[in-house]
């Protein structure tokens, strides 16, 4: 499912109209970014938590050139099911 399938079946399932349901879809989008960016996490209680994670910086090697790479220290979004979810697709 993709951003347009996902607006359409929330249109759908509330009888908002689409443009209303795809401000929801942004609002929420940009309400879970807000929140990691400021190292928060974002708990769904049964669906499950948007956090952030860190990553040292390592090295690696080009593939192509065998030439060693340094790869910078990051934060990568993470998400962990809940049950609920979990529960649903077992």
């Amino acid at each position: 499912m993709n951003k347009t399938e996902l607006v359409a079946e929330i249109a759908k399932n509330t009888g908002l109209t689409k443009v209303d349901s795809e401000r929801a879809v942004e609002a929420f989008l940009n309400a879970v970014s807000a929140t990691l960016k400021k190292g928060d996490e974002v708990r769904l209680t049964g669906f499950g938590t948007f956090g952030v994670t860190k990553r040292n910086a390592t090295t690696g090697r080009n593939p192509r050139t065998g030439a060693e790479i340094n790869i910078p220290a990051s934060k990568q979004p993470k998400f962990k099911a809940g049950k609920a979810l979990k529960d649903a697709l077992n």
